[in-house]
């Protein structure tokens, strides 16, 4: 049943909105809203705010422990979470969440590698530590496709091990990608204009044997052997993907970005039936960007023929999926000025006016959560803010802010109305500095 208020938008957020006061029943009716829905989507609008990682957990802690939900799938590269994976389950020579995290080198390294998720993966893997022998543990995945050279690795060393012969077979398709070395944009760029062959019909070769053959691996390779078997074949098929990518990416960004949520929901499938497989229903928390987990048929970002995460997921699941979004209006953020950048500790800029944030923030509400579908008046497309891993304030409007129907968008927003930073494992000279004050050097 919807709610209407009679005044402007910013009266009936306000009347609507549940506060966030810091208790234990904060989030008792995000719970509610969840029920008994396999799939919950949990946002972020940038990849460096504290607030967003550290809420993120608490409702995770929540939906594993009160609603028996099995996996965290984060917008990450495969390989470099399997081996978290592998540390919350306390089957890795991994002592510290610290450690498990080492292969997260590519940038941006703070996206992973920062305090909040530390402390989350310890708790995770205290809390698999006392559970029943028999009791499935929760496991952390990583959905994205960028780990191109390290997944080919990782299906080398898996053969390597189980069939010596077709570890040579393997090397030998994935030798077509040698001459570009590490650079995969750079095959990508050959490929994707006809300058040099592409590998297409390797990776698709490579996978398709290895799929065939997983049956036979699982029974010669002992008591862990799906699982092995599961983590080889998803290191294939991210192969084939991420070729396709980075072989599109030059050509058409709509198609590179519809490749890469779909791979993603791909991922998310496959993860289902693995787990399915193990026990029960399988239940799974979704962590990324909003600009992949809202709805992408509400935003600008559909308009121009992009899809994403979560409209997949609702199309495929429905009511089993619900979508929850983040906001904030200013505080600081950790981000770089440009792709490859150093992190910084910048400054978030008081929201755009005509924007979903700047309505929040006249609520003068601090913390809240609401309900997009039992509110009236926000259905009007408005701004709404996104920012990744890099944040230039100089091109604000054109770079970080985007039109959409929200209550369409997500099922739920949580919206902070002043946020700090993510604090980095690896803090620069750059990020404990700080951006200087736009009134340097008065300060005023």
């Amino acid at each position: 049943m919807q709610t209407t208020i009679e005044g402007s938008p910013t009266d009936t957020v306000r009347e609507n909105a549940h506060r966030l006061l810091g208790t234990a029943q904060d989030y008792d009716p995000m719970m509610n809203l969840i029920g008994n829905a396999r799939f919950v989507l949990l946002g972020e609008a940038s990849h460096g705010t504290h607030e967003f990682y550290h809420e993120r957990a608490q409702i995770t802690q929540r939906l594993i422990e009160e609603k028996g939900f099995t996996a965290v799938a984060v917008e990450a590269d495969w390989p470099d979470a399997y081996r978290v994976n592998r540390y919350v389950h306390e089957a890795s020579r991994d002592t510290f969440a610290i450690e498990a995290l080492a292969d997260f080198k590519r940038f941006p390294t703070w996206m992973w590698r920062n305090t909040d998720v530390v402390e989350f993966l310890e708790w995770v893997r205290t809390y698999n530590g006392a559970l029943p022998s028999r009791k499935e543990q929760p496991g952390f995945y990583g959905l994205d496709l960028y780990s191109l050279r390290a997944s080919m690795d990782a299906v080398l060393r898996y053969l390597e091990k189980v069939d010596p012969e077709a570890a040579k077979v393997a090397r030998t398709r994935y030798a077509c990608f040698d001459q570009f070395g590490e650079d995969t944009q750079n095959y990508g760029f050959a490929a994707g204009l006809g300058l040099a062959k592409s590998c297409e019909e390797e990776v698709v070769a490579q996978l398709v044997e290895l799929q065939r053959r997983a049956a036979e691996y699982a029974r010669r390779d002992g008591s862990v052997a799906e699982d092995e078997v599961f983590y080889a074949e998803q290191n294939a098929r991210l192969v084939k993907n991420a070729e396709e990518y980075y072989r599109s990416m030059f050509l058409e960004d709509v198609s590179s970005w519809n490749l890469r949520d779909r791979h993603m929901v791909e991922t998310l499938n496959a993860l289902v039936a693995h787990l399915e497989r193990h026990g029960g229903r399988a239940k799974i928390v979704v962590w990324a960007h909003n600009s992949h987990l809202g709805d992408a048929r509400a935003t600008q970002m559909g308009q121009r023929g992009e899809l994403n995460v979560g409209q997949l997921v609702r199309q495929q699941h429905g009511r089993d999926a619900v979508l929850i979004g983040f906001t904030t209006h200013h505080g600081t953020v950790t981000a770089a000025s440009d792709w490859g950048g150093t992190a910084e500790r910048k400054r978030v800029r008081p929201a755009l006016t005509n924007s979903y944030e700047e309505i929040f923030h006249d609520t003068e509400v601090p913390r809240f959560m609401l309900t997009c579908r039992e509110v009236e008046g926000l259905s009007e497309p408005k701004l709404e803010r996104a920012i990744g891993v890099i944040y230039r304030p100089e091109t604000e409007r054109m770079s970080h802010y985007f039109w959409a129907r929200l209550p369409d968008q997500f099922d739920a927003i949580l919206h902070f109305d002043e946020t700090r930073a993510v604090e980095p494992l690896e803090r620069t000279a750059e990020w404990d500095a700080g951006e200087v004050p736009e009134t340097y050097p008065f300060a005023v």
